[in-house]
């Protein structure tokens, strides 16, 4: 079960080592492309049916005809991987081995929808996978292998996703030979130290440059790329939304959200950042310096938070996003 790139590198491995699903369920395909007109398989929907697995699409399991399809299958074991419909009770307990999740964090901490982007955003230095058996809580059930993965200062979430994505792969058919073997062993989780991962409102991006320079770049390295961390400065005579995709820490003093050089240093309210990425609406991803110099955008320019900060306009061409688990 799984629905994002994160689950592609499991279901390539679990079918690799011999042990081919009997089926694969995902998320309906829905509308996408540029005029969101074409309907679009979900990445693992994709790969299953190249590997010629039957796919399953239903829009909850809490549905009794979806459930008596599933149990049709006598699966005896599940692996869930970012799949994101909730698993209710008759369908956990009926796989005879109960379901394998592969979440991205070191429970308890970051349980819930956003783990990568949370770790990030929280100015985390490690972070991991676990393997556990789901119960009808939220992540709380009992883990069995763990691996710990550092958190590099330039990581952006669709970084360390991809990494994560790809050890979770080789965990997952760890714990099904283990499994088969009868050496498969669950711990319960610690009572200290539980947090949750909320999953992430777009009105998150809105910068505050108010906060310090750490904040402000993890905010914008948590958040890349999806939604993307964004400002409003004034372009000309009308004002526009920034996305940025990576910046660093640096020196330098002013007005928060104050441009301070040609080489897009931008003032917190403690330290500044340099932007290495960043992209204006309906342009492509550029440097910093690209970018101001594309917008003609000299130091003295002030980013502010957007007036309406629930709702973040799109930006065309926006880097390939890298889904993160749920």
């Amino acid at each position: 079960m799984g629905t994002p790139e994160f689950a592609v590198p499991t279901l390539r491995e679990i079918s690799k080592s011999g042990r081919v699903p009997v089926a694969v369920y995902t998320r309906a395909p829905a509308r996408g492309g540029r005029r969101a007109l074409e309907m679009t398989r979900t990445p693992v929907h994709s790969v299953a049916d190249s590997l010629k697995i039957p796919v399953f699409t239903p829009a909850s399991l809490r549905d009794v005809e979806a459930q008596k399809a599933f149990n049709s299958l006598a699966a005896d074991v599940v692996v869930v991987a970012a799949y994101g419909l909730i698993l209710p009770t008759p369908i956990l307990e009926a796989p005879r081995f109960g379901c394998l999740n592969l979440h991205a964090s070191l429970l308890p901490r970051w349980r819930g929808a956003a783990p990568i982007q949370r770790a990030i955003m929280a100015g985390d230095s490690q972070t991991g996978i676990d393997v556990m058996r789901m119960d009808a809580g939220l992540d709380t059930g009992p883990i069995a292998m763990r691996e710990i993965v550092p958190i590099h200062p330039d990581d952006t979430a669709g970084d360390l996703a991809s990494r994560l994505a790809a050890i979770a792969a080789k965990l997952s058919v760890r714990a099904l030979h283990s499994m088969e073997a009868g050496l498969l062993e669950f711990h319960e989780q610690p009572t200290e130290g539980v947090c949750y991962a909320h999953k992430i409102k777009k009105s998150e991006a809105d910068i505050d440059w108010t906060q310090s320079a750490e904040t402000v770049r993890n905010q914008i390295r948590g958040l890349s790329p999806a939604p993307g961390a964004f400002s409003v400065v004034l372009i000309g005579d009308r004002e526009e939304n920034i996305k940025f995709w990576r910046a660093e820490v640096t020196a330098g003093t002013g007005s928060p959200g104050m441009l301070l050089s040609e080489d897009m240093r931008i003032a917190c309210g403690v330290g500044a950042i340099r932007v290495l990425q960043g992209q204006r609406s309906g342009r492509n991803m550029m440097s910093g310096g690209e970018l101001m110099r594309g917008a003609k955008l000299a130091p003295g320019v002030i980013f502010t938070q957007s007036r309406t900060p629930s709702s973040v306009a799109p930006t065309s061409n926006p880097p390939p996003a890298s889904p993160v688990p749920d």
